[in-house]
């Protein structure tokens, strides 16, 4: 048990261990070997937590913003610092190579850090000028305790990009990550008390669905922040709706990327590889539907055959490796459903769709050919290493079919066509969208989903907006006229 944490949850900027809660099993990808237990929190635990935060914000939230921005810039040194150890903890917590988890993860989390830090002593009100001498000024004000339910593909990233902005606008927040990839927040909860924040004021709180669901619906808690898949996001935001909370939802998606025949091939295939198989296909901006216009779909996927033989599949703390195992048992057999499903709904298997032998959870990277869009395949989200290419003659044609999903989290077009790449992401029905690249999510970008994708954005200066509230004040400069 090489990574076993001090405790299983971190509260009031300590450890804090109840065994008598539910065991969670921390296990490698690469190997299956268990290499840590930790323990669900028991209603104890998430009640410390709760008392922890709420009464700690006060306290955060009366600092100035450039006392508060000076915390998260120090952490964001501090994780930057310890990319290296932060990095192998990653790819132990979701078998993400070494080689991505350097450049992705902690440092992704890092740059949130700074960020926000940057924006904390920014975040003013406005003077608003009336007729007759009368004004109205507001205030920004925090909500008070947060929430973050973090997914196990991005842990440590997710842990910042939710508590990076809540801390900015003076929440306090409590976090709960996935029980899949458990063991990267608290190193979050731990820099950020190294780098000055007061006890409380980010709490890690192990736990399945059911600890989630009792912090959700907690009178003291004001705001939740999701990322997850669309099941789960119907019954977190439903939850939260019966108390009025305020939510961010980032789930999932069955994003389109579209691939011209004016495109350049090359960097076609580089952005579907990226929005496929990169984190072995387990993102949820993934451009999964794959629409290629026929005059080159041989082409485009005869080079994308040649340039998946050259993934380096392998122990993910070889640097030279760049395609690692799933996170899980569970969701390799999921994808590899789906790949019978391909199969047996007729879509043509043009690379992978086995699982490799040996240990740990690795499939091949999948790509299939000839898609209907009816088919299972370019329906449901699989989240896993599976593309379904499908065809296309026209650009009216491929656009009414990329729409055609509930989902709306990202879309991609690659086209040398400048003014059709404009035109083809005005008519995407997507919070996030790419021209000639494809899931690239730089913290000073706004980040999220439409349709049943999601609500709210994380990153950029829209973030602050789903952390904080206004306060309007009315100032009278005269006398006060009533009816009687």
């Amino acid at each position: 048990m090489q990574f076993q944490p001090k405790a299983s949850h971190f509260i009031n900027g300590e450890y804090v261990e109840d065994t008598s809660g539910a065991p969670i099993d921390v296990i490698y990808p690469a190997t299956g070997e268990v290499i840590a237990r930790l323990h669900s929190a028991t209603p104890d635990i998430v009640n410390q937590a709760l008392t922890s935060a709420k009464n700690a914000q006060t306290e955060w939230a009366a600092m100035s913003g450039t006392e508060r921005g000076r915390v998260l810039r120090r952490a964001a040194d501090i994780m930057r610092d310890r990319n290296r150890e932060l990095s192998i903890l990653e790819t132990h917590d979701t078998g993400k190579p070494l080689q991505e988890t350097l450049v992705a993860d902690a440092t992704s989390g890092a740059d949130a850090l700074e960020y926000f830090g940057g924006l904390a002593a920014s975040l003013t009100g406005e003077h608003i000028p009336l007729g007759g001498g009368d004004f109205v000024y507001t205030i920004r004000e925090a909500l008070g305790v947060c929430v973050g339910i973090g997914a196990w593909n991005y842990p440590t990233q997710i842990a910042c990009w939710k508590g990076a902005p809540a801390l900015a606008c003076g929440n306090t927040m409590i976090f709960k990550p996935s029980e899949t990839t458990p063991l990267s927040a608290l190193q979050v909860a731990e820099i950020l008390i190294e780098a000055g924040a007061p006890k409380g004021v980010y709490n890690v709180i192990q736990g399945y669905g059911d600890v989630g669901a009792s912090l959700v619906t907690d009178p003291r808690v004001a705001k939740v922040s999701l990322t997850g898949s669309v099941p789960t996001g119907r019954k977190v935001y439903a939850a939260a709706a019966d108390g009025m909370k305020h939510v961010t939802m980032e789930l999932g998606g069955k994003s389109p990327m579209i691939v011209f025949d004016d495109a350049d091939i090359e960097n076609a295939v580089s952005g579907a590889i990226l929005g496929n198989f990169y984190s072995s296909g387990q993102v949820c901006s993934n451009g999964t539907r794959v629409f290629v216009q026929k005059g080159i779909k041989e082409a485009f996927l005869n080079r994308l055959s040649e340039r998946l033989e050259s993934a380096v599949i392998g122990d993910p703390l070889d640097e030279e490796v760049n395609f690692g195992p799933m996170v899980s048992e569970n969701q390799l057999n999921i994808a590899l459903s789906y790949v019978e499903k391909g199969r047996a709904e007729g879509a043509r298997l043009v690379f992978g769709g086995e699982r490799i032998a040996g240990d740990g959870f690795y499939m091949q990277p999948t790509v299939f050919a000839d898609v209907a869009d009816d088919m299972t395949i370019a329906c449901e989200e699989i989240f896993g290493p599976v593309m379904s290419v499908l065809d296309f003659e026209t650009e009216e044609e491929v656009m009414a079919r990329a729409n055609d999903t509930e989902f709306g989290l990202a879309a991609g077009v690659f086209t040398n066509d400048l003014t059709r790449a404009h035109r083809i992401v005005a008519g995407f029905e997507a919070g996030t969208c790419y021209i000639n690249t494809y899931n690239l999510a730089p913290v000073e970008a706004p980040f999220g989903g439409s349709k049943m994708s999601g609500v709210g954005r994380e990153n950029s200066k829209l973030a602050i907006n789903h952390f904080s509230e206004m306060k309007t004040v009315y100032v009278s400069m005269n006398d006060v006229e009533a009816p009687y």
